[in-house]
Formats: C-alpha cells, sequence, structure tokens
C-alpha cells in the first residue's frame, strides 16, 4: 500500500507541477467566476468553490509532504555518500539529521565560529603550508644524505 500510494503521490505531484494543470486551474476559477451572476452570487455558489478548493489543497498536502520526504531522503543519502567517500570530511556528520535540536545547535555554533574569523582560517593556512614547505626540505635533505650514503657503501 505505502509503495502505492509513493508512486502515485511521486506522480500526482509531477502533474501538478505543469503548466497545463495551473492553466486548468486558473480556467475553473474563471469559469466559477464567470457563473456567478447566473447564480445571483449564492451561498451554494460560494460553497462549491470552497469546498473543492479546500478538500484539494487537503489532498495535496498529504501528497506534496510524501515527495518532500522522499526528496529530503535522497538528498540526505547522496550528501552521506559525498561525506563518506571524502577522506578529509568528518565521518561523525553523516546522521547529524539525528541529532536533538540542542545537539544541532551546538554543531551550528562551532562551524558559525570557523567561520566568524577568516582571517585566523588563513593564517592557519598559511602556517601550515610554511610548516609543509619545512617538513619537505628536511624530507630532501634526508634523502640527499641516503643518496650520499648509498654511493659511499657501494
Amino acid at each position: 500500500m505505502s509503495h502505492l500510494f509513493s508512486r502515485a503521490a511521486h506522480w500526482i505531484a509531477e502533474q501538478c507541477g505543469h503548466a497545463g494543470v495551473f492553466i486548468i486551474a486558473v480556467m475553473t476559477v474563471l469559469v466559477w467566476a464567470a457563473t456567478g451572476p447566473f447564480f445571483g452570487y449564492s451561498d451554494t455558489w460560494q460553497l462549491i468553490i470552497n469546498t473543492g478548493t479546500t478538500v484539494i489543497t487537503f489532498l495535496m498536502v498529504f501528497l506534496i509532504q510524501n515527495t518532500q520526504n522522499r526528496d529530503t531522503a535522497a538528498i540526505q543519502l547522496k550528501l552521506d555518500e559525498l561525506i563518506r567517500a571524502n577522506q578529509d570530511a568528518r565521518n561523525n556528520m553523516l546522521c547529524l539529521e539525528d541529532l536533538s535540536e540542542d545537539e544541532l545547535k551546538r554543531v551550528k555554533s562551532t562551524f558559525a565560529a570557523l567561520a566568524s574569523s577568516p582571517e585566523k582560517a588563513i593564517g592557519a593556512v598559511h602556517d601550515m603550508k610554511e610548516e609543509l614547505e619545512e617538513t619537505e626540505n628536511v624530507l630532501q635533505e634526508a634523502n640527499s644524505r641516503l643518496v650520499m650514503a648509498g654511493h659511499r657503501d657501494g
């Protein structure tokens, strides 16, 4: 039953997104408005459009929610795969959607603090670059010594 509902919800949501469906809705409202004088703008005439739009809106809420839940889950899985596949990513970010509101606020404030001081981040990158260059120099010197030692022994 759930699979059938999900397929129907997806199909209906896709169809409702087309311009033709919007034009049909507009035409329906225009026809209803044009018949107002014929029915004397009676309570029954008003009740028809009110009931019709209420029922359609009520049903569309469930269809749209189903489609949105499915799309959100698919996006979440794609992001989880990107995090999992990236060696530099923190895998503890995979299940953020399962955190409480307070836990999410703490994670967000951590990222806000990181973003609030770009100068510090740039400085840290420059420091790391200098350290990397120094490490490369040390490795080159060590490699040269090994090559020289190999020539002496050979």
